[in-house]
């Protein structure tokens, strides 16, 4: 995906942009690439962004693959599309880290923060994303 603001622009909160338009934009991009097939979408949907919140958070990435050993032709997917995902997992850790830093300037301890957006982000992501309706 390409945006006309950086990642840096979101944490420094010049950009307004969030996790629905992250969630969006990364939904359209699939569309294009994957075409209609509902059930093709939804899986590889997940499939990148699960790999761009686990790289994200910090999470060695071999560690995430781990998950998809039983389905070698999903790991050398990921493998293949992980350097293409690099900004949009950028993109992700910038709307993250603003999320922790607006909780934080409202006087919420860190570890309290990081905990509260992990929460916020498990149920903003519940819903399907918007061009999968």
């Amino acid at each position: 995906m390409e945006w006309e603001f950086t990642p840096e622009d979101v944490v420094k909160g010049y950009s307004g942009y969030g996790l629905a338009e992250f969630r969006r934009d990364l939904a359209e991009e699939v569309r294009i690439n994957v075409g209609d097939d509902a059930e093709r979408f939804a899986r590889v949907y997940h499939l990148l962004y699960d790999l761009c919140y686990a790289l994200a958070t910090n999470k060695d990435f071999e560690a995430h693959l781990s998950a998809y050993a039983y389905d070698p032709p999903t790991v050398q997917f990921l493998r293949e599309l992980q350097p293409l995902m690099e900004d949009n997992v950028a993109m992700l850790g910038a709307i993250l880290q603003r999320q922790i830093m607006d909780r934080v300037a409202a006087g919420m301890p860190l570890e309290t923060a990081i905990a509260d957006v992990a929460e916020w982000h498990r149920q903003s992501i519940a819903a399907e994303p918007a061009a999968a309706d």
